[in-house]
Parts: C-alpha cells; structure tokens; sequence
C-alpha cells in the first residue's frame, strides 16, 4: 500500500522554521536533515547581513547545495531580498520525509497563513501574530487562549483555525517609563484601560495590539508609532508607555523601561483548513500537537 502524501505549507526562513523543523525532529525520523536545512539557511542569513563572505557566488552555493540524486533531500530556491540592489537570497523550498504513518511534504511559502486561507494546503504553519492581524474579531477584552482566537475567527471568513503553538515564544509585552507608574501599580491590561495618552506601537501590531488589549483598555489611548531611526524601545521611551516584543528585555530596561505584562505570545502556530483536513492530514497534526508536546497561547 502507497504511504500517502501530506503537503505542509512553512515559512521559507528565520525563527518559525526553524521551529518547525525542530518540531518534526522531534516526531519523526528527521533530525540530520532539519539540521542541515537550519545550518544552511543561518550561514545564508549570516551572508544576507554581510557577516559570511563565500567564495562562490549565490547560484554556485545553490547548486552546491542541491542533490537531485537523493529523494529525500532538502531544496532551496532564490527570492529577491530587499536589501539595497535586491540581491538573490537562497531560502527554504521543500522537503519530503516519511513518518509510520504518512509521508510529510514540507513546502516553503512567502505566507503560509494566507496559502492556508486559499485552499491550496489543509495544514501549515506560521506566525499566531498575522492570526491575529488578519482575521480575529475585535471585542472588549483581550485574548487569552489558543481556544479564545478560534472562537474569534468569523466561520464565514475563512475556514483556517489554530491547532496549538511550537513554544518558540516572545512576548507582545508592555513597557513604560516608570515615573508614568503611581506607587505599587502593576503595568497590566486595568492600568492601560484607566490611561489617557498615547501608546507607541508598531503600525503592522495595530489590530494586533487591539485584539490583546481588548477594545475596552483603548477608549482614551491614541497609538503612536517609532519614526525611521531609533528602536522601538528608544521610541517607547519618549513616549511612556508602549508595547514590543521581548525576549529578555534587556534592551527595554537599557533604556529605563519597565517590563509589565505580557500581552501575547508570538509564537509559532499549527493552523489546519477544517474545509480540507482529511485522515492523513490529521495524521499529521497527531505527530505536531500531540498532548506531551501541545503549547496553549497564554497571557
């Protein structure tokens, strides 16, 4: 009997791959070559930031790295980078392993959320922030669960949910200078909802930061937004309160910010197309989401 064929839609670089491939590692027969594909791909993002300087041109090391000979090898392609030039960058394109129970295709996508939405995979993974920026209803209070943004994504939208996150967390978390603080107050959702000013931000986490916060915290804030030059903690810093991804906070406190609550974990996430799931696809998500290995997005 023919083991059957799952195509798994991934981001074609950076930290959510990587995590997916770290998941996949983990389930399945698949450690050697998700390590090759990770190396691969940071010694090219190591030569996209100037770092690394090959001896061999851009299409040379993409032929270097391709086997054609063996069928489970690892592919890359080339996308124009917008750096200065637009010069070629080699990312992740496909590949294609066996596990006990079905054969997982890998395929490397610019947005994998929207090739989910599109019909064209049943699975995929991508970042939980563009779920939450694209199709997650606005209400009062803010998110607190894996279970709370499916409950928020219109049926009639689009038939992608969440199935559960890889643990490759940083935080959407609040930062304010701490004169703005009163004595003993907490820097959570209840001080932003009782605050009257502006609240720097990204622009792109603009529905993002309202899907957290909850609308209800947003009523006498105006968001304001870093100008082209300084970090984004140097630019919360003049403003007094804002919100930024953390991982340690390092920086946020270098610049005299304190670090409140953690608004949302920026992860990334399994989402399935309930229209198009079928047995082997759910084979899949068993190998991904499993009880021992499931993340919930907390706050």
């Amino acid at each position: 009997m023919m083991t059957e064929t799952v195509r798994v839609a991934v981001p074609r670089k950076g930290r959510p791959l990587e995590a997916v491939l770290e998941r996949f590692a983990t389930a399945a027969d698949f450690a050697e070559v998700a390590d090759e594909i990770t190396s691969t791909l940071r010694f090219e993002k190591s030569v996209t930031k100037g770092h690394s300087h090959p001896d061999q041109n851009v299409y040379e090391r993409l032929a270097a790295y391709s086997d054609l000979d063996a069928a489970s090898a690892p592919e890359y392609t080339l996308l124009r980078d917008d750096r200065e030039g637009m010069p070629r960058r080699i990312v992740f394109d496909s590949v294609t392993f066996e596990t006990d129970d079905v054969e997982v295709h890998l395929v490397g996508r610019e947005e994998p959320f929207r090739a989910l939405r599109t019909h064209e995979f049943a699975l995929g993974f991508d970042s939980a922030d563009l779920v939450l920026e694209e199709v997650v209803q606005l209400q009062p209070d803010g998110l607190g669960s894996i279970e709370d943004v499916n409950a928020r994504i219109d049926p009639m939208d689009t038939d992608v949910r969440v199935v559960s996150g890889l643990g490759d967390t940083v935080y959407h978390t609040l930062m304010a200078d701490p004169e703005l603080l009163p004595p003993g107050a907490d820097l959570d959702r209840d001080f932003v909802a009782d605050y009257a000013g502006d609240l720097c931000i990204s622009p792109r986490y603009e529905r993002l930061v309202e899907a957290v916060l909850g609308t209800r915290c947003l009523d006498d804030v105006t968001f304001a937004y870093p100008t082209e030059g300084p970090e984004e903690e140097a630019a919360i810093a003049d403003t007094g309160l804002g919100v930024y991804l953390t991982m340690t906070g390092s920086t946020a406190r270098e610049h005299g910010l304190v670090l409140g609550e953690h608004l949302f974990p920026s992860e990334t996430v399994l989402m399935e197309n309930v229209a198009e799931t079928q047995p082997a696809a759910e084979a899949v998500k068993d190998i991904v989401a499993s009880p021992d290995l499931e993340t919930e997005l907390r706050v």
